[in-house]
């Protein structure tokens, strides 16, 4: 149910965040944000770190991108 470009968008978001401001804070293209948040990719381990840090999201979560059942 949550993907990982949900959560990014949700991250981004609770932050007042723009897409560009988000872009240039993790060194990445405007339209690389708006495809992760889109599904249409799949960010790199590095820049989910880099996500994680930026956000303020533990990694772990982001990762959980395919989970469907919440305790």
């Amino acid at each position: 149910m949550n993907s990982i470009g949900q959560s990014i968008k949700m991250g981004r978001e609770m932050l007042n965040m723009t897409q560009e401001e988000l872009a240039q804070k993790i060194r990445v293209g405007t339209s690389t944000i708006a495809k992760y948040e889109a599904g249409e990719q799949i960010p790199s381990n590095q820049t989910i770190l880099k996500l994680s840090t930026v956000l303020d999201i533990p990694a772990s979560e982001l990762l959980q991108k395919n989970t469907t059942v919440n305790p």
